[in-house]
């Protein structure tokens, strides 16, 4: 660590929920919540690191601080229903237990199968007067693996909107019990060349397309990380304490949502300005020059007034009007 180097790199180590959004015909990730990450040994040492205000910030595990924000969400909009695309890490018990005890039937989730994830049939309806308690699993179908050879045969070919383009994908979807969440999901298998994926959702109504498409838009989280921190510079922060690098990273991600926001509301597609091969879409930084451009623009006077000595900050004031 460099002498002057900030002891406080925080913005390397947050779980933080966002928001998939169509935008133009490509998805984005719109941040909406973020909480700080400190492994429990750095807690227990009561390093400089773990601390607010002179006080040890209490442990947290990565799960418990993704089920919070989605919690909080959830409540925030109380009649909508909430559908979590996950990797495969976040997709099980620990996530789903605690927000679906607190939110309920409106939450749902959707993530990658584990290969070794053990798959059970339905259970059969219960016969008339038939003795003993109801079943609440079927046959065992055994592995995702298993099933996948299985199963290959019978896949059919669907055209989803995948990574900026209309593919063609064989996939195969069915029905089954899955002991880690004790209850039925909606299991995918997507075939390709020489590889396979399973995906599973808790939400029994999505089509094949959609669990495809969802999940195939998780990638954009990780763009969005690149954005945040590459693009945006939260991963630059020289702060030298914890709240002032809570108010950098809380600027950062409201930067990067107001540029997507931006983006929506042009009224034609951004150009790409560097090409590449096989993409067409245009990217996060060709809006940010966009911005730059209409910002030096002598009409964005009109958006923006000069300074003068009004109590309304003219600025915060267009910001918030974009959000509204």
């Amino acid at each position: 660590m460099r002498p002057n180097q900030s002891k406080y790199p925080w913005a390397q180590n947050i779980v933080s929920v966002g928001l998939l959004k169509q935008v133009k015909g490509r998805w984005a990730c719109l941040f909406l919540d973020f909480r700080f990450y400190l492994p429990l040994k750095t807690i227990q040492a009561k390093k400089e690191t773990a601390t607010i205000r002179g006080d040890v910030v209490p442990f947290q595990t990565k799960m418990a601080q993704a089920a919070q924000m989605l919690i909080a969400i959830a409540e925030h909009f109380s009649t909508a229903p909430i559908l979590t695309v996950t990797d495969s890490w976040f997709g099980n018990n620990g996530l789903w237990k605690p927000v679906y005890k607190a939110i309920g039937s409106r939450f749902n989730i959707l993530s990658r199968l584990r290969c070794n994830n053990v798959l059970y049939d339905r259970p059969e309806k219960r016969k008339p007067k038939q003795r003993g308690w109801n079943k609440k699993y079927g046959q065992r179908l055994g592995a995702a693996t298993d099933m996948a050879k299985t199963v290959q045969q019978k896949a059919r070919s669907y055209t989803v909107n995948l990574y900026g383009k209309q593919r063609e994908v064989r996939a195969y979807s069915r029905v089954v019990m899955l002991k880690t969440l004790k209850r039925p999901v909606q299991v995918v298998w997507v075939f390709r060349r020489t590889q396979w994926i399973a995906l599973f959702t808790t939400d029994l109504s999505l089509s094949v397309t959609q669990i495809i498409e969802y999940y195939g838009a998780r990638w954009k989280i990780e763009s969005g990380f690149k954005a945040l921190k590459q693009d945006i510079g939260s991963q630059k922060s020289q702060c030298r304490n914890a709240q002032a690098v809570t108010n950098h990273l809380n600027f950062c991600m409201m930067a990067t949502a107001l540029t997507w926001i931006y983006a929506d509301r042009l009224k034609t597609d951004p150009e790409r300005r560097h090409k590449v091969k096989g993409r067409a879409s245009f990217a996060f930084s060709d809006i940010r020059r966009i911005i730059a451009e209409a910002a030096l623009d002598p009409d964005f006077e009109r958006v923006c007034p000069k300074y003068s000595n009004s109590p309304v900050n003219s600025v915060v004031a267009v910001l918030l009007r974009m959000v509204a």
